[in-house]
C-alpha cells in the first residue's frame, strides 16, 4: 500500500467522536472491503442486545441480575425511579462525606485531619481505584492515596509501614460487595490490626463500600465504622469503577468527579448509536473479532504512550479478559472464546518486547493511545527544536511504521489530554466494546463462573491446611513425609497439594512446623515443634 492509498484509508475509516475529542483510526488493522459490511447482521444484532441491557434486561442470567453500569453516569436512564434517586444519593453522599473529611468536620481522634486514604480492595475493588488515582493524581492532591490488594503479608507490611506515623491520619476505605472475599477481609483484619498496634480505634478511621446486609456491612455497623456506602448487585466489579467503589476514592482524593462522570456519559451517547462506521466501541468490537478470528486467536496489546496511562493495560486485563474468557456460548455451546490483554507503556516497551512484536510470532494486534497534550506550560527543547513530547509521539508513529512494514496489526486511538472527562470516556468506550464483542461471538459477558471455581478450590486447599495441623500436632513430635500424611487425612490423591502446604507451613514460624530430611520432595519430614 502506497503512502498515498494509506492517506486515504486512514480518511476514510477514521471514526471521530468530537464530543470527547477522540479519535480511532482503524487504518492500519488489514481488514477487506467486504469486512464490516458481512458482519452487519451480527453487529445490528449487538445493538439491539446494548439496548435491551441498558433498559434493564436481565443480562447476567446465572444469577437472575441486570447490569446497570451505564446508568451510573446518566442516572435519568436507570429502568425504576428508586434506582434513579438511589444513585444519585448515593453521589450526594460521597461528596458531603469527602466535603466533610477535607474540612475537617469527619476528623481523627489522634491526629488535625485525614491526610491519607488506604484503600482495601481486590480485582474490580482495586483496579478501577488504582487506575483513576494514577491517571488524575497529583502531590497537590486534599489526600494521598494508598493500596492493599493482595493477601501477600509482605506487601501488606510495605505499605502500612510506608504510612508509619501516618497512620493515625488515615481513612480506610474497605471495598468488597459481599464482604465474603478473602483477599479484601484479610487485609481489612491486617489493616485494623496495625491500627491496634498504635493505639488506634479502628472504626473511627474506617468506612465501607458493601452490600446491604452483607458480612462486611454488618461488621462495619457493629464495630462503629464511620460510615458505609452502597454497592449494588447490578454492578459487576470489573465495571464499578463509577459506583461507590471508584468515586469514595477519587473524592477523597480530590479528583474531577463531575469530569468524569460527564466524560463516560458523553462516550455512552456516542456509542449508542446503530452505525458501527460512527461508533467507536463498535468499531474496536469488529476488529478485535477480525484480528482473532471471532475466536480469540490474537492477543491484544494495550500501548499508552503517556506515564499516567501505564495502568490502562492492566485495569482492561480484568475488563477484558474476565468478561470474554468464557467456555461456553449462550445456547450452550463449548467456544473456549477470550483475549489476552497485555502491554505497559511506550517508549518504555520499545526497549522491551517491540523486537518480538515485529519480529516474532505475529499472534497479536496492538493499540496505540495517543495523547496529544504533553505537559502543562510549555516544554524544554531538548535539541535543536525538539522537546521530550515531539520525541514520545515520534517513537509512537516510529513503531507503529515499523510493525506495519511487517504485516502487523494497530489501531490508534487519539485523546486530546489525561484529564478526568477523558478518563471517563475511556472507560466507558471499552466498556461497551467488551458488551459488542460478546454478543459478536455469542457470549455472556456479564458472569465469571471461573472465578467463582478458583475460590473454591481455595477454600479446598486451606481445608487440607486445617488438617494437616490437627494431625501434625495430635502426632507430637514425629516426623513424617508429605505421602504418610496425605494418607493420613484422607487425601492420598492430593499428596502434591499437601507437600506444597508442608513446605510453605515450614518456611514461616506461624503455625509451629519443621522440615528435616533431604531437599527432594520424597525425602522431606514434616513435624510440629
Amino acid at each position: 500500500m502506497t503512502e498515498r492509498e494509506l492517506w486515504e484509508r486512514y480518511q476514510r475509516h477514521l471514526c471521530v467522536v468530537p464530543s470527547v475529542g477522540l479519535t480511532l483510526d482503524i487504518s492500519r488493522m488489514n481488514f477487506g472491503a467486504d469486512f464490516l459490511d458481512g458482519m452487519r447482521s451480527r453487529m445490528d444484532a449487538a445493538f439491539q442486545a446494548m439496548d435491551a441491557l441498558e433498559k434493564g434486561a436481565i443480562a447476567n442470567p446465572d444469577e437472575k441480575r441486570r447490569v446497570g453500569h451505564y446508568w451510573l453516569r446518566a442516572p435519568e436512564l436507570a429502568p425504576e425511579p428508586e434506582l434513579k434517586k438511589a444513585i444519585t444519593d448515593m453521589q450526594a453522599q460521597v461528596a458531603a462525606f469527602a466535603k466533610d473529611v477535607h474540612a475537617g468536620k469527619v476528623k481523627p481522634a489522634k491526629a488535625a485531619k485525614f491526610t491519607q486514604v488506604l484503600i482495601v480492595g481486590i480485582g474490580g475493588s482495586a483496579l478501577g481505584p488504582q487506575l483513576v488515582a494514577d491517571a488524575l493524581g497529583s502531590g497537590r492532591d486534599a489526600m494521598q492515596v494508598h493500596f492493599l490488594d493482595n493477601t501477600d503479608p509482605d506487601g501488606m507490611d510495605r505499605v502500612l509501614n510506608g504510612l508509619g506515623e501516618r497512620l493515625a491520619e488515615t481513612l480506610t476505605v474497605v471495598i468488597s460487595k459481599s464482604g465474603g472475599t478473602k483477599e479484601t477481609r484479610n487485609g481489612m483484619l491486617e489493616a485494623e490490626a496495625a491500627y491496634t498496634q498504635r493505639g488506634l480505634d479502628f472504626g473511627a478511621h474506617a468506612v465501607a463500600v458493601t452490600g446491604d446486609g452483607s458480612e462486611l456491612d454488618t461488621y462495619a455497623k457493629g464495630h462503629k465504622w464511620l460510615r458505609t456506602f452502597p454497592m449494588w448487585d447490578w454492578v459487576g466489579g470489573r465495571t464499578s469503577v463509577m459506583s461507590a467503589v471508584g468515586l469514595v476514592p477519587a473524592r477523597l482524593q480530590g479528583l474531577d468527579v463531575k469530569g468524569f462522570l460527564a466524560g463516560a456519559k458523553d462516550m455512552d451517547a456516542a456509542t449508542r448509536v446503530h452505525d458501527a462506521a460512527a461508533n467507536p466501541a463498535a468499531l474496536l468490537a469488529l476488529m478485535w473479532f477480525h484480528a482473532g478470528g471471532g475466536k480469540g486467536q490474537k492477543d491484544m496489546v494495550i500501548l499508552p504512550y503517556k506515564d499516567r496511562l501505564m495502568l490502562m493495560s492492566k485495569y482492561l486485563q480484568q475488563l477484558v479478559m474476565e468478561s470474554l474468557g468464557k467456555e461456553l456460548s449462550l445456547d450452550g455451546q463449548v467456544v473456549n472464546q477470550g483475549i489476552a490483554v497485555y502491554g505497559n507503556k511506550g517508549s518504555t516497551d520499545q526497549h522491551a518486547y517491540v523486537q518480538q512484536l515485529r519480529e516474532g510470532v505475529n499472534n497479536f494486534f496492538v493499540t496505540f493511545v495517543e495523547v496529544l497534550k504533553d505537559r502543562d506550560g510549555r516544554s524544554l527543547a531538548v535539541e535543536g527544536e525538539n522537546t521530550s513530547g515531539d520525541y514520545l509521539l515520534g517513537f509512537l508513529l516510529g513503531t507503529r511504521r515499523a510493525l506495519f512494514e511487517k504485516g502487523r496489526e494497530s489501531m490508534t486511538l487519539t485523546v486530546p489530554d489525561v484529564s478526568a472527562r477523558t478518563l471517563g470516556a475511556l472507560v466507558a468506550l471499552y466498556e461497551r466494546a467488551v458488551g459488542f464483542y460478546a454478543s459478536l461471538v455469542n457470549i455472556n459477558a456479564y458472569h465469571q463462573p471461573g472465578v467463582e471455581a478458583g475460590k473454591k478450590a481455595a477454600g479446598r486447599v486451606l481445608e487440607l491446611q486445617g488438617k494437616l495441623l490437627s494431625k501434625l500436632k495430635a502426632a507430637k513430635a514425629e516426623a513424617r513425609s508429605a505421602e504418610q500424611l496425605a494418607q493420613d487425612i484422607g487425601a492420598a490423591d492430593e499428596v502434591e497439594t499437601v507437600f506444597k502446604l508442608l513446605q510453605h507451613l515450614s518456611a514461616n514460624g506461624d503455625h509451629g512446623v519443621k522440615r528435616t530430611g533431604g531437599a527432594r520432595p520424597a525425602e522431606a519430614r514434616f513435624q510440629a515443634v
